[in-house]
């Protein structure tokens, strides 16, 4: 499993700032950018029919490096397949260099001197191009980009000053929806404890992780198991630890529909026209099996610890637009309670989620929040007088190019409850025998809570600009696993 420099995610699920790249050729001589086509190696078919919905799949492994071209505002200017490629990117200043790559035949260079086959010469851009292109050098969440300034020649490409835009640049007056499943052999993975294994499985019997598991096709496996703090005074007997695993097949979830009113002559609709409709979100099947036993320490607020830290760039296939999206899952256990009950307790539990954020006209960006799940104790064991809460969750983000849209997070818990007395009477004698008497009520429950929030940089899709976090709500649900009497 390949390991990853941690990046900024934790309390927060990442949808980033859209970078724009594009240029224009060097040349003065040319005709207007209205007159060109994005790029001479381009598919000359257009895009597909707006009264047909974009297909929305996941991009194959020949597109890891793919490129499309938009040229708002033009006719004929639909985004499309282009051979151009970012060749590297500087997100300080924007600076992009764009080249075109040949494949199997000379490609031309700007002085019409051909280059042998698989060279890369500068690209056939132009000021107001709109590129959206597959994770590249210096760009590693994806690049979104609007060239403001062909800069000039390099012996990669053009160089080109870029600025962020939007997905309405792109997409225009077309619909997309579709849900695609995240590989899960492309997570990157950061083990936060010493005892924590990462499985997986995919197609092709292909498995990784743990000898003996059995993780579902698509399916992605954390095992986890820790000591944590034992409340003082407890007996030795009373250690407190927490195993288990969580498993997840997480899908993103991505819809677009387009701007009715884009112009007649075919050109794409203006960013500040913006789509009627629009949905980021993440979702999937979800398993757990986890254990608490022993009397964890007392806390005033619950203590969090993440285990695993976990990253994915899928890009989805829109038509033809590479979208980059930015997935990340920060696996975590949490405990709370006053130091005083004791609990041998282990829960199995399985369903299902769905956490993003959805946009119409009317009502803006509104917050989705699912779950339905059911869980079922495995062991049961509650001793003394006390209460305890422990939670093996996830926090998920997503987003486009880098920019954080979306934050949800999945916390199914248990939660243990006892209260009665216990009394002892030792009389007085050798042979004589204490006398213990114990009285009082247990519980034991599970439970979830799904909360999290929308961000600002949602505006990538080019709607309306949120002006502050919109919260996802709680999804708040429990169910008594067991009781009894002491």
């Amino acid at each position: 499993m390949r390991k990853r420099p941690l990046r900024a995610l934790v309390p927060a699920l990442a949808a980033s700032a859209l970078l724009l790249a594009a240029g224009c050729s060097a040349d003065p001589g040319q005709s207007s950018a209205a007159e060109r086509t994005p790029d001479s190696g381009a598919s000359a078919t257009a895009t597909a029919n707006s009264d047909q919905p974009l297909a929305v799949a996941a991009a194959p492994a020949a597109a890891a490096t793919s490129t499309a071209v938009a040229r708002p505002g033009t006719a004929g200017g639909k985004a499309r397949k282009t051979s151009l490629t970012v060749k590297s990117y500087d997100n300080h200043t924007r600076r992009a260099v764009i080249s075109t790559v040949g494949k199997g035949t000379s490609s031309p260079s700007p002085t019409g001197t051909p280059t042998s086959a698989g060279t890369a010469t500068p690209g056939r851009t132009a000021v107001g191009d709109v590129i959206a292109s597959a994770p590249a050098p210096g760009a590693p969440d994806g690049l979104l980009a609007k060239v403001t300034k062909v800069i000039g020649e390099t012996a990669d490409g053009t160089e080109v000053q870029t600025a962020p835009t939007t997905l309405d640049t792109l997409l225009g007056d077309d619909d997309a929806k579709g849900t695609v499943p995240v590989d899960p052999a492309s997570f990157d993975v950061e083990r936060l404890l010493p005892d924590v294994k990462v499985s997986w499985a995919k197609t092709g019997d292909i498995h990784s992780g743990l000898e003996g598991t059995k993780v579902p096709l698509g399916s992605l496996r954390v095992d986890v198991a820790t000591k944590v703090a034992t409340a003082e005074g407890a007996p030795a007997s009373a250690a407190a630890s927490v195993s288990g695993f969580v498993q997840v097949k997480p899908e993103v979830d991505f819809s677009y529909g387009g701007d009715s009113s884009t112009a007649s002559n075919g050109s794409t609709g203006s960013a500040a026209s913006g789509p009627r409709a629009a949905y980021l979100g993440v979702s999937g099947d979800w398993t757990s099996q986890w254990a608490l036993k022993g009397r964890a320490a007392a806390s005033t607020k619950p203590v969090r610890l993440p285990f695993a830290k976990l990253h994915a760039d899928p890009v989805l296939q829109v038509g033809p637009i590479p979208v980059v999206v930015n997935l990340d899952l920060t696996c975590y256990f949490e405990i709370g309670g006053d130091g005083n009950v004791t609990v041998d307790v282990e829960q199995d539990l399985k369903g299902d989620f769905k956490a993003g954020g959805t946009f119409g006209t009317a009502a803006g960006w509104t917050p989705v929040n699912e779950s339905h799940m059911a869980g079922s104790p495995v062991r049961t064991s509650v001793t003394t007088a006390g209460s305890v809460k422990a939670a093996l969750g996830a926090q998920a983000t997503v987003g486009l190019y880098g920019a954080v849209g979306v934050t949800a997070d999945l916390a199914p818990y248990l939660r243990g409850e006892a209260a009665g007395t216990v009394t002892a009477t030792t009389p007085v004698g050798s042979e004589a025998k204490s006398d213990v008497a114990a009285s009082g009520s247990w519980a034991l429950y599970g439970g979830l809570d799904l909360s999290g929030t929308l961000q600002i940089q949602l505006a990538i899709f080019g709607t309306p600009v949120i002006q502050h976090a919109v919260p996802l709500g709680t999804l708040h649900r429990e169910w008594k696993l067991a009781d009894g009497k002491m």
